[in-house]
């Protein structure tokens, strides 16, 4: 599809006005899928829905990040991250975001205890649950991460053909051959992510299941007083577990797993489906631009506000005819959203019935995960595309305003990231493929 026919079904600069103020009401766009399909699935109600806390501060749902203005927003601020940025910067990304069907990411939204996005807030409630497993459990964990640590490496590397493909485009630096960006071959090489993800997931919730059903009584009621989505209730304790006899990825694995098995544990399918706003098309360095700051740092809280208000700032230095560019995403995009919610869904169904025995399929998890990569993917070739388009007939005055909104004068990147940690650029495959042309 060109770009002017994807326009043609854009958001108009009148509708984008009203974007910006109606984000509640877009909502109902995407409402919460029946929970009751779980229960045609055999998920007990209990695995479904159990008690959460009485007070949503932001009023976070799924409904809520799929809605127009925050998807406006967030594509905005992608965009805003890619100009600006660098393949560095783009490959960025917290380790939670692979694999990510467990809870953590609507606990961390939904605090009542105003901790959630604060550095802190991960280890505080993976050290709670340490320090109740018992040493067995324990070892399921680390055992788990070294099998995991060294395949999680592999997902943040494969991203790094498709970001330089990318930025290749950005540059206008199309192999001969081609016309630009071929989407049904990104889309393939997303769902070949995706699937190595689901496996990862498949496996963290088999260990996590077998370990949920071993808990004692006095295990259960040490959890109990943990409560989901309110760090107000979870102690500050010493370190329950010595990094020092492991390396430091499987440790970053484990205090992951940690707290995602809370997380699953005292949660919900809503909770495991949910994702925020920006959990999607995740190779244009948004994620570093709002992190840099944050990451080595004990005890920062970043900024709710710091999407939103950068993504309107941004579209305010456009032109109408470059904001139609941004605009005319989100509906370009909404049937691929609304199919992310519903094969999470479906995943996080899946994958909770560990909770009570070892009868989750692998093959419908992982058919699920490669459906789910084509999905992003799809959504993905629209942001690099539109972006680029954006970036062809930006003047220097406009290039200027931009650079200053990014407001990062003092954080560079590395030649790359694993994750959230700095590397030497490796080797990467030649992209032509992802332009469609054989190589």
């Amino acid at each position: 599809m060109s770009v002017q026919a994807e326009k043609a079904g854009g958001v108009t600069r009148r509708r984008f006005l009203n974007l910006l103020s109606i984000a509640a009401a877009s909502a109902a766009a995407f409402p919460v899928i029946s929970v009751a399909a779980d229960a045609d699935l055999g998920v007990p109600d209990m695995l479904q829905r159990p008690p959460q806390p009485g007070n949503n501060p932001h009023g976070y749902t799924i409904a809520q990040a799929t809605s127009d203005g925050a998807q406006l927003h967030t594509i905005a601020f992608d965009a805003l991250a890619f100009l600006t940025g660098d393949f560095g910067c783009d490959t960025f990304l917290p380790p939670g975001k692979i694999s990510d069907f467990f809870g953590f990411q609507y606990m961390r939204d939904i605090d009542v205890g105003q901790m959630g996005h604060n550095t802190s807030f991960l280890s505080r409630i993976a050290n709670d649950t340490l320090s109740i497993l018992s040493a067995d459990q324990k070892a399921q964990l680390v055992a788990l991460g070294e099998l995991q640590a060294p395949v999680m490496q592999q997902v943040a590397v494969r991203r790094f053909a498709l970001i330089q493909a990318f930025r290749r485009n950005l540059a206008a630096e199309i192999p001969t051959g081609s016309k630009g960006l071929d989407r049904a071959a990104i889309m393939k090489y997303t769902s070949g992510i995706f699937e190595i993800s689901g496996q990862l997931a498949f496996q963290r919730a088999q260990t996590v299941g077998k370990i949920a059903r071993s808990l004692t009584e006095q295990q259960k009621t040490e959890l109990a007083k943990l409560k989901f989505g309110d760090s107000s209730t979870w102690p500050e304790l010493p370190e329950a577990f010595d990094k020092r006899t492991v390396s430091h990825e499987v440790h970053v694995a484990v205090e992951t797993y940690a707290s995602e098995f809370f997380s699953w544990y005292a949660g919900s399918v809503d909770a495991d489906t949910y994702f925020c706003p920006e959990g999607h098309g995740t190779y244009f360095g948004s994620f570093f631009m709002k992190d840099a700051p944050a990451v080595r740092h004990d005890n920062y809280s970043i900024s709710t506000s710091i999407t939103g208000d950068s993504g309107q700032n941004f579209l305010d230095v456009l032109t109408p005819a470059q904001q139609e560019q941004i605009t005319g995403l989100v509906d370009l995009q909404r049937s691929d959203l609304q199919g992310i919610v519903q094969t999470r869904r479906a995943i996080a169904t899946e994958l909770r019935r560990f909770l009570i025995d070892d009868s989750a399929s692998i093959d419908k998890v992982l058919s699920l995960c490669r459906h789910y990569g084509e999905l992003d993917g799809e959504l993905s070739y629209f942001y690099a595309t539109h972006f680029a388009e954006v970036n062809k007939t930006l003047t220097p005055v406009q290039r200027a305003a931009l650079v200053k909104l990014r407001g990062l004068e003092n954080y560079k990147s590395p030649p790359a990231f694993i994750f959230a940690d700095a590397v030497d650029l490796p080797k990467i495959q030649n992209t032509d493929f992802l332009f469609g042309v054989s190589n």
